[in-house]
């Protein structure tokens, strides 16, 4: 009996041990995979155009998008009526996950930046596409907010609302200097 209670505690350690040690090599691993997406605010905001956009053969990006984004990031999205719908990182992915990618490729248009400290405002409009060349009609505006913290830059927010025929603001964006 005392021969199986010592072999199972040798496994028992032997499989906490694997598992830190797992732990600690992914843990390394997504911060030499993505620490250039990180590094500055143009890097992050390219990377969060990225990790959305691909053809259906590409797989998502969760991993990489959630390592761009604070720990409790809030997305929020406006109706053409102005009504937000707010919801965590883990819930925007439920809905990707559950259904087949399709060809999707969201393009940014123009980027104004406002850096005070270790925070940031990131006005960010965007056209939709069906392929990476071909220009759409299909426009939103995101309001990104980051923070910087232990040398890389988070997401911590963003907020977006497409545009309408009611709603212009893109185009007053983009024709804002």
């Amino acid at each position: 009996m005392k021969t199986i209670k010592k072999q199972n505690m040798k496994e028992l350690i032997f499989m906490l041990t694997g598992l830190l040690f797992t732990t600690t090599v992914l843990s390394q691993t997504f911060d030499e995979k993505y620490s250039k997406d990180v590094q500055s605010i143009d890097a992050i905001i390219n990377a969060y155009y990225e990790v959305i956009s691909g053809s259906s053969d590409d797989p998502w990006q969760f991993e990489r998008d959630k390592y761009l984004h604070a720990e409790n990031a809030v997305i929020t999205r406006l109706d053409d009526a102005g009504n937000a719908a707010v919801h965590s990182l883990e819930a925007e992915y439920i809905p990707m996950g559950l259904n087949p990618r399709e060809d999707f490729y969201e393009h940014e248009l123009k980027r104004i930046v406002s850096k005070y400290g270790n925070i940031a405002q990131v006005w960010s409009a965007f056209e939709i596409r069906k392929t990476p060349e071909t220009p759409s009609a299909t426009r939103g505006l995101n309001s990104i907010q980051l923070h910087y913290e232990n040398g890389r830059w988070y997401i911590d927010s963003w907020t977006a609302q497409m545009e309408s025929e009611q709603n212009t603001l893109v185009q007053e964006f983009l024709n804002a200097q």
